[in-house]
């Protein structure tokens, strides 16, 4: 089986009953997300590489066929109409690395009807997640305030490849290093560790690990201080370091406690045994708030290790995205339903000064005082260019987070930019509105364009 299998049954269903109906006419559908999660003031436009994978590899192959039929409990002919099928449609999408408000196109898909529904549940679900680990890490980025951040995430994260992504995305917003070595391999960023509590227990006492652990890695060396009691630890870290003349580079971690206080305590304990370059290194249960609270109290911490919370993004573990469709075959679409009504017809989005974006339809005039946002990054199943580096995507995040106000740099009580929607874009809803309340009051009418 492929990866086409990887989506909800009903995408299945409604592609086979579109195939049937003869209704393979170009579809656009529109990824967004409809509101911001408390304390966001914006997103980080990310998992387009994964879709992009994901499109460019798409086939329905005998054994998706026989599984698909299994699934419904009906015979393998019935689902034959689905054998063969690839994306031969085309993606405009927001680069990763950008960032992205309320309401605004992530991605738009333009396709045959059934391709573009099938792709729906995974494409939905790279750019969903993505996003959301790559805004938190982004945010603590931001509450580090030029100090550096590491990503301890992955023993806690909801899989390896979640785990992988986290690595990538926290690398993507600026972060220093991870844990995982499997990411900092395939990634090319440094892999970044010290030890376990595991380790200091096996030793009969803290010197005799710190000893070995030295000895068995020469140059700079981490040591984890807090197992017993976490001041003696410094001072035996301390102790080990000038024996060994290890000092320049190496650092002590501190992982549980009073983070604040205990930091300042190894400052002051490093400082008076004459070791002013070894580092004090922060880590256990750290996200963008504990981050924050720190830097602001003037914590001499040097690097904060972010781990669990950071890689679930567990303040805002989901994004309410969409994927929608807002056109079939040249006729504009729209959903009508509470809290639910979505735009119709392909948009572009202009990025003005100070993120006072307006959303416009695709076809509109540039505005002459933005920059689109979308771009064309497939035409007819094909990428139209290669992969973008993980350098220019991180400088593309660091650019876009320079631009934004202040309010929504925030981490606490942030105020999130409203992008507002083009005065066209306004008008075709408010048609395609009247033409569906037409309709629906004439229920026996035959479907016209509006």
């Amino acid at each position: 089986m492929s990866e086409a299998m990887t989506t909800d049954l009903y995408e299945v269903t409604m592609a086979m009953s579109y195939l049937r109906e003869g209704m393979t006419g170009p579809a656009t559908f529109s990824l967004f997300v409809r509101d911001l999660p408390p304390e966001r003031g914006f997103l980080v436009a990310a998992g387009l590489e994964s879709a992009l994978d994901y499109l460019s590899g798409l086939r329905v192959g005998p054994e998706d066929i026989d599984a698909f039929a299994s699934a419904l409990h009906r015979p393998p002919r019935d689902l034959q109409p689905l054998l063969g099928l690839e994306f031969t449609g085309d993606v405009r999408a927001v680069p990763e690395g950008r960032i992205v408000l309320a309401g605004e196109p992530l991605l738009e898909v333009t396709a045959p009807l059934p391709q573009a529904q099938l792709v729906e549940t995974y494409v939905l679900n790279q750019l969903s997640h993505q996003t959301a680990i790559a805004s938190k890490a982004a945010r603590c980025v931001l509450a580090a305030a030029g100090h550096p951040v590491v990503d301890f995430s992955l023993r806690r994260a909801h899989g390896p490849q979640a785990g992988f992504q986290a690595a990538r995305l926290g690398a993507m917003a600026g972060f220093a290093g991870t844990s995982n070595v499997a990411a900092a391999t395939a990634l090319g960023i440094p892999a970044v560790g010290t030890m376990a509590h595991s380790y200091i227990e096996a030793f009969a006492t803290e010197e005799e690990a710190f000893r070995a652990f030295a000895r068995c890695h020469p140059g700079p060396v981490t040591l984890l201080v807090d197992t017993y009691d976490t001041e003696e630890g410094v001072r035996v870290a301390a102790r080990v370091l000038r024996d060994l003349d290890r000092g320049p580079g190496s650092a002590v971690r501190l992982d549980s406690g009073d983070l604040g206080a205990l930091a300042a305590r190894a400052r002051s304990i490093l400082d008076s045994v004459g070791l002013p370059e070894v580092r004090v290194i922060a880590s256990g249960g750290l996200d963008e708030y504990a981050v924050d609270d720190l830097v602001r109290s003037g914590a001499p911490i040097d690097t904060y290790a972010v781990g669990t919370r950071v890689g679930v993004s567990a303040d805002a573990p989901y994004l309410d995205s969409a994927y929608k469709m807002v056109e079939y075959d040249g006729r504009p679409v729209m959903k009508l339903s509470s809290a639910k009504a979505t735009a119709p017809g392909p948009k572009q989005v202009f990025r003005r000064t100070a993120y006072a974006d307006v959303i416009r339809l695709a076809d509109e005039q540039s505005p002459g005082d933005g920059s689109p946002l979308l771009e064309t990054v497939m035409r007819g199943g094909q990428r139209t260019g290669g992969r973008t580096t993980l350098d220019a995507r991180r400088e593309r995040l660091a650019a876009d987070l320079a631009g934004l106000p202040p309010a929504a740099r925030r981490i606490r009580n942030p105020v999130a930019p409203r992008a507002t929607a083009s005065e066209h874009l306004s008008a075709l809803a408010r048609r395609v509105r009247r033409h569906i309340d037409e309709q629906t009051s004439a229920p026996y009418a035959r479907p016209a364009s509006p």
